[in-house]
């Protein structure tokens, strides 16, 4: 990380002022709440935090932790989008009504202005929730300074952070539900569920290179991996897997034969009319 780049991040956080951080608890949010405490205090920078079945407990825990361990002020809400139809309907701009409420949560317990973890990689992939920061004025600090993700971790290590910077990519549990199919928090409870219980079985060691997705389809339970996850696991390792899986599968999901496959991003978004 060079210092010309964290300067460059300080001073747009500088210019913004007093603000408040929207921190779900992934490398890109915690390292943004790090770097606005370092520059604002604690007095100018308030992290938001919205607890949801969406959300994993271990991100909660995450962000709670490193709270108390850096003196962040911090709020923790619930964000109302489980409460939204046209959230729960799973269209392919659920993540729009998702960060809809998000922010207008925020905005309820603060007047500050909003900040987000998104970055430069994130420019290239369908986002619909940039379009709802847009409505509420969210700034992007990292895009302003020209963040990509692996300035990000750079960032990460540079402030500290330890594991944080490896973090592998985690987006809510909504987004392993096939477009169209309703999200149930019993769905997203299993999908976590399964997704610990294959991480178990591939080691404790935190690699940013891993991808295990537990994906809810219409046609049944595809679990997902990066490469080197997916060769790890014999026939032997994936029949005993599958098994303990479908015991987990609650009523209502496909009763079909798990599969493993290969990771593919995003691969649960069918592209189709937003409605």
């Amino acid at each position: 990380m060079s210092a010309v780049s964290r300067d460059q991040l300080g001073a747009v956080l500088g210019e913004i002022g007093p603000l408040a951080v929207a921190v779900s608890g992934g490398v890109d949010s915690l390292t943004l709440a790090a770097m606005a405490h370092r520059v604002l205090g604690r007095d100018g920078a308030l992290m938001v935090h919205a607890a949801s079945p969406a959300v994993p407990g271990e991100a909660t825990e995450r962000v709670r932790a490193e709270a108390d361990r850096s003196g962040w002020s911090l709020r923790v809400v619930e964000a109302g989008e489980f409460a939204d139809p046209n959230y729960r309907a799973n269209p392919v701009n659920r993540c729009f009504f998702c960060k809809t409420n998000l922010y207008g949560t925020i905005r309820s317990v603060t007047d500050r202005p909003m900040v987000s973890g998104a970055n430069l990689d994130d420019l290239g992939e369908y986002r619909p929730g940039l379009d709802a920061a847009r409505e509420h004025g969210v700034r992007h600090p990292y895009i302003e300074a020209g963040f990509d993700k692996a300035s990000v971790r750079a960032l990460a290590r540079d402030l500290g952070l330890g594991a944080v910077s490896d973090l592998p990519a985690a987006p809510c549990l909504s987004s392993r539900v096939e477009t169209g199919t309703r999200i149930e928090p019993e769905t997203l409870a299993f999908i976590h569920r399964v997704e610990t219980l294959v991480g178990a079985a591939l080691g404790a060691a935190i690699d940013p290179k891993r991808a295990v997705r537990c994906r809810v389809r219409a046609a049944g339970i595809v679990v997902e991996l990066d490469p080197n996850s997916l060769e790890r696991l014999d026939g032997g390792a994936r029949a005993v897997l599958a098994a303990r899986i479908g015991a987990e599968n609650p009523v209502g999901l496909p009763d079909a034969p798990v599969r493993f496959m290969a990771y593919r991003t995003g691969s649960a978004f069918l592209t189709g009319s937003a409605s």
